[in-house]
């Protein structure tokens, strides 16, 4: 597979006029930190005129929910919205002469192929819209349809960020899964964690300490140097009494079970 590629940046020095189409957790945070690079948020879209006002207030910017509003004048035009809307957005958006990209790992960029000017702009984050982020750490991931467009994406991502990088759409989506996995599961796994300790009246507080020493050793060795646990060592003992003290949560105990076997089989 080809390997990910870094680019030159050539620093953007005008005011770019910009629309971002959707007012959740990745539109929050990314125009915040477009404006921080004294970049004009012209409008924000929302179906919801309530949130779209929400966004736009913050942002100094014009709230719209009717796509047919849309700043025709714009040159950035970013899609930060649920991967299943896509589509239908993309329909109801009127030709535009400003370049138009969206946020997503998992949908390619051809999705945008009707515009004249379409890239991918993914900051690879999990984004929460009451929580802090330090864009300038976040990696950003573009692709333009071109050289000249993939090259501006660069730069406007340089502005943000300390790790900008291209990938194409199958190179995001790999990293897309990796995320499911790294994030998404591990965050399940605390919450299934936090009903077990619920169940025998312990704080989930308890945890933090080993969660936190977990991210960090990973962060400096690779998750095959870091492994530890029953599972690890085989200790067939801890195994069957850990199943044993689960058994009658039939939910618990598979997912005990495939996380085991797979473990087991990859030490």
């Amino acid at each position: 597979m080809r390997k990910l590629s870094y680019l030159r940046s050539i620093t953007i020095h005008s005011v770019m006029k910009i629309v971002l189409i959707g007012s959740g957790n990745v539109a929050t945070h990314l125009g915040g930190a477009l404006q921080k690079a004294n970049h004009q948020i012209l409008q924000v879209f929302s179906r919801s005129k309530a949130n779209a006002t929400d966004l736009a207030t913050k942002l100094n910017a014009e709230a719209i929910s009717n796509l047919s509003d849309v700043d025709k004048d714009a040159d950035v035009y970013i899609l930060s919205i649920k991967d299943d809307a896509l589509e239908s957005v993309i329909l109801s958006l009127p030709q535009l002469k400003g370049m138009v990209v969206h946020t997503a790992g998992s949908v390619a960029m051809d999705v945008l192929i009707g515009f004249d000017k379409y890239g991918v702009f993914y900051p690879f984050q999990t984004f929460t819209k009451s929580t802090q982020v330090d864009f300038q750490v976040i990696p950003i991931l573009v692709e333009g349809q071109n050289k000249e467009q993939t090259q501006l994406l660069f730069d406007l991502g340089c502005e943000l960020s300390n790790n900008v990088l291209k990938a194409n759409s199958y190179q995001r989506g790999q990293l897309h899964i990796a995320a499911v996995y790294a994030c998404n599961f591990t965050n399940h796994m605390y919450r299934l964690a936090n009903e077990v300790l619920d169940k025998s009246e312990l704080p989930f507080d308890l945890l933090h300490p080993l969660i936190t020493e977990t991210a960090a050793k990973v962060q400096k060795l690779s998750p095959y140097q870091t492994q530890t646990g029953p599972a690890a060592r085989n200790d067939k003992t801890i195994i069957k009494k850990h199943l044993s003290a689960i058994s009658n949560n039939d939910e618990l105990s598979e997912i005990y079970k495939v996380l085991t076997d797979s473990i087991i089989r990859r030490c």
